[in-house]
């Protein structure tokens, strides 16, 4: 988005992950908000802001789910999510979840897969720390280099649930 802050255009005249809030927050016990600017205007929408660890400052999707296992107890699940997809389905995390029970860590797919929609346990902090410390960045290659699940989202307009905003004209199309 030119180097805007994607999380923070306006989609129907909100914020578009205040939209992801929304969608998330029925299914989740708490929202944390994974940020590395504008933190401010983050932490005015009303959930606890999570920067990136030390040294890992923008290192993408990873260093954002490490923060947020790092925030969570340590018999809790973190279910993630991007900013850019607004239209999230509202049973995601029941289907994360049995997806990922038997795992600690499972991921959407509907026509392909969807690893920033995840649900990991917390005891997942320490391989996905040494993965980031040893310059892993790729979601999916960590994801599927665990035990995993997968929750299938095959009906006809699952894709739709996850499509990513990532162009202004996205925004108003």
């Amino acid at each position: 988005m030119g180097g805007l802050d994607k999380g923070l255009q306006p989609l129907d005249g909100r914020p578009l992950v205040l939209h992801v809030i929304e969608r998330l927050a029925p299914q989740a016990g708490r929202v944390l908000i994974s940020a590395n600017r504008n933190l401010e205007a983050y932490a005015a929408l009303g959930h606890a802001v999570l920067p990136d660890p030390p040294g890992l400052e923008f290192a993408g999707p990873l260093a954002g789910m490490l923060a947020g296992l790092r925030a969570i107890p340590d018999d809790a699940w973190l279910l993630t999510a991007p900013c850019d997809s607004p239209r999230l389905p509202p049973d995601l995390a029941p289907r994360l979840l049995a997806a990922a029970q038997p795992h600690g860590l499972a991921f959407a797919r509907a026509t392909r897969e969807h690893p920033t929609h995840a649900l990991l346990h917390a005891r997942l902090r320490e391989p996905l720390a040494a993965h980031l410390q040893g310059g892993g960045r790729a979601v999916l290659r960590w994801m599927t280099s665990q035990p995993h699940g997968i929750a299938r989202f095959d009906a006809a307009g699952d894709e739709a649930a996850f499509a990513n905003l990532n162009h202004l004209a996205d925004l108003h199309g």
